[in-house]
């Protein structure tokens, strides 16, 4: 899990980005420092949480294992996942993030309504690591 990157479960599940004062440009991932806006000298940044549902900006499918610090298993084999870039609905960014098991390229279409949900990106005997999925809007759990 990347701290402060999202909050909540559920239903409650949220993004969480950064927002400047002095030019309301929203960011994700969150920016802590400065304005990313290269118009702005702004640096008072306000935590905001994210819209939940968006469009599918474009989408692709990962038919190989990436390097570190992916974490899988080279003992199996390996199986390709979606990954959806998708604009959110109030602040009108695009944040990439991999499809919720089981949602594959077939079943996606660009502008199809989608919402974050929380997932899960390696987990072990210790450790959950947590992450944030896509998934189409009403699909459930």
């Amino acid at each position: 899990m990347v701290v402060g990157w999202f909050t909540g479960e559920g239903d409650d599940f949220r993004l969480l980005g950064t927002r400047c004062a002095s030019c309301r440009t929203v960011f994700f991932p969150r920016e802590d420092t400065h304005c990313r806006n290269p118009h702005c000298a702004g640096d008072d940044l306000e935590e905001v949480p994210l819209s939940r549902t968006g469009r599918i900006w474009s989408y692709t499918d990962s038919r190989y294992r990436p390097p570190s610090p992916y974490v899988s298993d080279p003992e199996l084999p390996w199986e390709p996942y979606a990954l959806i870039a998708v604009e959110l609905e109030a602040e009108r960014i695009v944040v990439l993030g991999q499809a919720a098991p089981g949602v594959t390229v077939a079943g996606l279409t660009v502008g199809m309504e989608v919402e974050v949900v929380p997932g899960v990106l390696h987990e072990d005997a210790e450790t959950v690591w947590t992450t944030w999925h896509w998934r189409p809007k009403g699909a459930g759990a």
